[in-house]
């Protein structure tokens, strides 16, 4: 089955950078769709970034466009989000998501064209 585990979440000030981490099993980031979604107490659950199985292009949230970067290394079955200029809102539970999809089917911001989630980390951003 596939496995996520997310890490690199923690406290920052407002402008600084972090780098969250989500690490896959059996070849999962070459094989799925992969994407991070966030939550913040009392909201829903939100598209972060995107990377496709098929070319790797991505797609962004506008609140974080020109900030955050997603990437994968297939070698070590690990996607990453560069976080840089973060700012209090940026606080939430950062989610790591995998899923299986054809192009025609698969809505890159949809929660629902994803199957697998990781447990979450925590990235707090003081003013």
């Amino acid at each position: 089955q596939v496995q996520l585990v997310e890490s690199g979440g923690g406290l920052v000030q407002a402008g600084g950078s972090l780098r969250l981490s989500c690490a896959a099993s059996g070849r999962t980031v070459t094989n799925y769709n992969m994407g991070w979604f966030r939550q913040a107490p009392g909201k829903e659950r939100e598209f972060v970034a995107a990377i496709r199985r098929s070319g790797g292009s991505t797609d962004y949230a506008n609140s974080v466009k020109n900030r955050f970067t997603i990437s994968r290394d297939n070698a070590k079955d690990t996607v990453y989000l560069q976080m840089n200029s973060l700012k209090p809102e940026d606080t939430a539970v950062y989610y790591c998501a995998a899923g299986f999809r054809p192009p025609t089917l698969y809505s890159y911001s949809t929660r629902d064209s994803y199957d697998y989630w990781g447990q979450g980390t925590q990235v707090t951003v003081s003013s």
